[in-house]
């Protein structure tokens, strides 16, 4: 997954650079946040959902095996 964003990321900011040298440096900088960060944070945020998720069950089921068993009250 990271190696498809470096390689977008490669190509944004060579078309980001190509926009700055031509036109203007705000085009540049708006190319590079429109088709490089924004895009990329949203497709990152997207795939990453189900490692979250099972880290997020991970994490979990480790704290429910270091926690201790206590006696409920009603026992008592």
């Amino acid at each position: 997954m990271y190696i498809i964003a470096l390689g977008w990321m490669f190509v944004v900011v060579l078309m980001a650079a190509a926009e700055a040298m031509a036109s203007s440096v705000v085009g540049g900088l708006l190319t590079l946040f429109f088709y490089g960060i924004f895009p990329l944070g949203l497709f990152l945020y997207v795939f990453g959902t189900p490692q979250r998720r099972r880290n997020q069950v991970s994490s979990s089921q480790t704290t429910e095996a270091i926690r201790p068993e206590t006696p409920s009250r009603r026992n008592e």
